[in-house]
This record gives C-alpha cells, sequence and structure tokens, in this order.
C-alpha cells in the first residue's frame, strides 16, 4: 500500500466520524502528547488539529489528481 493511498483513506475515515467517534480519536492523540489543559484550550486544539489534518489530506489528495 502506497502513501497516498495511506492518506486517502485516513482521510476518508475522517470525514465518516460522527461527533462521539471525533472526539475519542482526539482524545487518544491529546493523551499521546500527555498535555493537560483546560476546556477551552482542548476544543481550540481539536477544532484545529481536524482542520489540519483535512487540509494536509485534502492538499496531497489535489496534488496526486494532477499528476
Amino acid at each position: 500500500m502506497t502513501t497516498v493511498t495511506q492518506k486517502l483513506r485516513i482521510m476518508e475515515s475522517l470525514d465518516a466520524l460522527d461527533q462521539t467517534q471525533s472526539e475519542k480519536v482526539l482524545a487518544y492523540i491529546r493523551s499521546m502528547l500527555n498535555t493537560s489543559r483546560d476546556e477551552d484550550q482542548y476544543r481550540h486544539f481539536k477544532r484545529e488539529a481536524m482542520k489540519e489534518i483535512r487540509k494536509a489530506l485534502k492538499t496531497d489528495r489535489s496534488l496526486r489528481l494532477q499528476a
């Protein structure tokens, strides 16, 4: 499996997540980072993380389609 294929699968998975599932994914990422933030900072981190993940994956997908 190529890196591009893996990224496309991840992006499709992220797009398919509901609110509960995205909370679980972000909680897992947060636990890996071992940060202790208050609720407002956590919500901001969550929003920004999801935006950046989707942006990176969409950029990669559009580059692949142009080639």
